[in-house]
Formats: C-alpha cells, sequence, structure tokens
C-alpha cells in the first residue's frame, strides 16, 4: 500500500510503433476515428495457416525514428547496430527513440547512472530464411539432414551475430546503450503479461530512489512465419476477414488476430517532471500480478486476473468503485474472454454502478509481449484527452461473458481511473492501474 513518503510517479513520454500508426498523434486520431489496423497479410503469405487477415505494422523503417536526442556518432554506431536486430528489437528500439522525443527530456541534463530501462519482450524466433543456406549445406545426398556436418558446412554459413539478433534482452540492451541509460536495467519474458510487469517494476525502481527517470515498454510479435504457425497449434485463429476478425466478448467472436507492435513510456517522478514543466500523460496508481494452475497444470484465468486486480487496487489504495473503467485483454477467444469476463464479473459484482469495459485488441489483435504496452498507451491517452474509447465489433452480447463492454462513439470518461488488464494462456496475469494526472 502507498505511503506518505513515496514519490508519485508519471508518464511523461509515449512511443508508439502499431497497425494503427506510428507516434502517439497518429495512433490517438486512428481511435477516435474508429480506424482499425487489421488486414491482408502484408510481411509473408498467410498460406499454411487457418487466417488471412493480422494487425501488422505497415510502412515501418527504423533508420527513419531516429530520437533528435542523440549525437551524430552515437546515430551511426545505432543506425549500424539495426543489422543485428531483428524485427521485433527494432520495433521496441524504435518506439523509445520515440518516447524520448515525446517527453522534450533534455538528456544531456539527465544524469546517466539514474537513468534506467525496464522492458518486456518475447522468446524471439529466427526468421526461416536465416537457417535456409546453413541447413541445405549440411543435407546428405537423400537430400536428409545429417547432423554431422553442422559443425564444419552448417555454422560457418551462419551470421556470425546470429544469436545477438533474437535475444529478448536485446531491446533493452541496446536502448541502454544508445541513451547511455547506466542505471537498473531487465527484461521480463512473460508474454502478454510483460508490459504491465515491466511498467509496474519501473514504478518500483522509480519509488525506492534507485532512479530518477526510466524507460519502460515492450516490444513483441505473433506475426512471424515460426511464430504464426506456432501460435496457430495453440490458439483459436479468428476466420473472419478484415477490420471484423477481431471480436473481443462479442458472442460471433471465434479467435484472435495475430499481430505485432510496441509502446514505451518514459517514466519519472512528479517532482523531477514538475521541474522540467513536462507534460504528463497520467499517474501510476498500482499494480498486481498473479499466476494460478491447478495441480495438474491446466491454467486457472479467472483466479490468476482476480487474484492480480485485488493486488493492484490494494496497492493503490482504492476500492472497486474507484475504477473508472477498464481495459480488458479481450483476446477474441471463446474460451480465453469467458474466463476473464467471468473475473471482471466477480471482481466488480458489489460495484454501485456496472464498470464500463473496453477492448483495444478489437483494432489491432493479440500484439504477443507488445499487447499490454500498446493497450496501456491506449489507456494513457483515454485519461490524458479524458476521453473512453469502446470496442470495435461488439454487436452481440454473450451470456457467458457478462460484463458490460462499450460500443459505438468514444465517449466522456466514467471516472479519473483505467485498470489495464493481460493474461497468458497459462495463467499468468497482470494488472496496472492508472490515474489522471491532479496537482
Amino acid at each position: 500500500m502507498p505511503t506518505t513518503n513515496e514519490p508519485r510517479v508519471v508518464i511523461t513520454g509515449m512511443g508508439i510503433v502499431s497497425p494503427l500508426g506510428i507516434g502517439r498523434e497518429p495512433f490517438w486520431e486512428s481511435l477516435l476515428e474508429g480506424r482499425s489496423g487489421i488486414g491482408p497479410f502484408y510481411q509473408f503469405g498467410h498460406e499454411p495457416l487457418p487466417t488471412t487477415v493480422s494487425g501488422e505494422v505497415r510502412d515501418f523503417e527504423a533508420r527513419k525514428l531516429v530520437s533528435q536526442q542523440i549525437d551524430q556518432k552515437t546515430k551511426r554506431a545505432y543506425l549500424k547496430s539495426l543489422k543485428v536486430m531483428c524485427r521485433e528489437i527494432q520495433l521496441g528500439v524504435a518506439a523509445a527513440h520515440l518516447a524520448l522525443d515525446d517527453s522534450r527530456v533534455e538528456m544531456s541534463e539527465v544524469n546517466p547512472d539514474r537513468l534506467g530501462v525496464d522492458f518486456g519482450a518475447n522468446l524471439m524466433l529466427t526468421h526461416p530464411e536465416e537457417l535456409s543456406r546453413p541447413v541445405s549445406a549440411c543435407l546428405d545426398d537423400s537430400k536428409k539432414f545429417d547432423f554431422g556436418k553442422w559443425g564444419e558446412h552448417g555454422l560457418v554459413k551462419m551470421f556470425p551475430l546470429w544469436l545477438l539478433k533474437y535475444l529478448p534482452n536485446m531491446p533493452a540492451c541496446h536502448i541502454g546503450i544508445t541513451f547511455d541509460a547506466r542505471g537498473p536495467n531487465n527484461t521480463i519474458t512473460l508474454g502478454e503479461a510483460s508490459a504491465n510487469l515491466a511498467i509496474s517494476e519501473a514504478h518500483r525502481i522509480i519509488s525506492r530512489g534507485s532512479a530518477d527517470i526510466m524507460i519502460a515498454g515492450a516490444t513483441g510479435t505473433c506475426v512471424h512465419p515460426m511464430k504464426s504457425a506456432q501460435t496457430a497449434l495453440q490458439e483459436e485463429l479468428s476466420k473472419q476477414d478484415g477490420a471484423h476478425a477481431s471480436r473481443p466478448f462479442d458472442a460471433n467472436r471465434d479467435g484472435m488476430v495475430l499481430g505485432e507492435g510496441s509502446a514505451v513510456f518514459l517514466m519519472e517522478t512528479l517532482q523531477h517532471a514538475q521541474d522540467r514543466d513536462a507534460t504528463i500523460y497520467a499517474e501510476i496508481a498500482g499494480a498486481g500480478s498473479s499466476c494460478s494452475a491447478t495441480p495438474d497444470g491446466k491454467p486457472r484465468i479467472t483466479r490468476a486476473l482476480l487474484n492480480a486486480m485485488k493486488q493492484a487496487v490494494k496497492n493503490a489504495d482504492y476500492c472497486p468503485d474507484d475504477i473508472g473503467h477498464v481495459n480488458a485483454h479481450g483476446v477474441s477467444t471463446r474460451q480465453g474472454d469467458q474466463d476473464e469476463a467471468m473475473a471482471i464479473h466477480q471482481f466488480f459484482e458489489n460495484r454501485k454502478t456496472p464498470v464500463p469495459v473496453t477492448a483495444p485488441k478489437s483494432y489491432f489483435g493479440n500484439l504477443g509481449s507488445g499487447t499490454g504496452a500498446v493497450e496501456l498507451a491506449v489507456s494513457s491517452l483515454e485519461l490524458h484527452h479524458q476521453t473512453m474509447i469502446p470496442a470495435l465489433n461488439y454487436e452481440t452480447p454473450d451470456p457467458d461473458c457478462p460484463i458490460h463492454v462499450t460500443s459505438g462513439a468514444p465517449r466522456a470518461l466514467a471516472g479519473p481511473s483505467v485498470m489495464n488488464l493481460n493474461f497468458t494462456r497459462m495463467g499468468q496475469a497482470s494488472c496496472l492501474i492508472l490515474k489522471q494526472f491532479q496537482s
């Protein structure tokens, strides 16, 4: 529970690289217009998959998204380092560049020992094209792979720095190097739950006085030749077309939509932000997390979400009536949405008025580890603009999802706080509560 001597922590910068647009303003404009970022596959063919659509970042060029805060020498080093970043890493690092510029912080005035990085990321998979030549070099006369040839014939054809392109801690490393952030640096790889956990950890680092500023966020993707196929084997994928495919909590939902994206936030103490006259988007109020499963390993998503919500509300010194609305995980699978809806229903069942629920994935799909960060950007902008963004494609209520999902046009906030929920199919859940900044 917060104490009076704990510093308040606020968000003063946002960098967003998403299917709805690149940058804070294009992203918010797309939300206000109810524009979906879901469309036909862009990066590779969908033929092996039971779906034809995805939420991908169009027209993304990391070389063009470089912060004005770095000098020419650092810029050259950064551009050179792009060759050892896979697309997921590039998305995250580019979002950090945008966040730094959006915050208007003068890096020359920041103590690098008091600047840290906390990031969420997926376990990253190699692109098949990188393995085709090395594997081909190890085929025997019958075209079968010969493990005995790998050391001499296959490994030598691998890109020498191949491993660095796919380590999940590399977004945080590249950000730390580029911006000379010598403070705490950590990476959390817990699937869709990662972003809320990274933000909450960054909050604690600042609160306990270990940093003045934290660059925190997450990057991720489900759009990848191998990862897409893997997801198709483990999850329901929507077979519906175009912008209508992602339908969180709707009775006619039939599965998630694959997506990619990243969002990064600059976080600092309220005093530090006020001293430099920064724009404050939102304030961190509380956080919670949980993992729940049966003794035989089956996930208990409803229980994990209930635990996380209880922790977050207690941490914020709130009660359920203090929550203005919920930005749900809303993954659009039949069982996942039902489990989440039951958790929200049970947690808020004694509330004086029904809690409004919205679901940002209806706009862009499931972005893997990046999903919670991009959804948190929605939450922050909702508070900043005092406008709640409704869910897309919610047309037919599902009796198995007894919650009050918003639809239609954007509307005024129901209250000055928002609860952000995320979970994984393994039963890991995270919850973060933001509130409007009031001096």
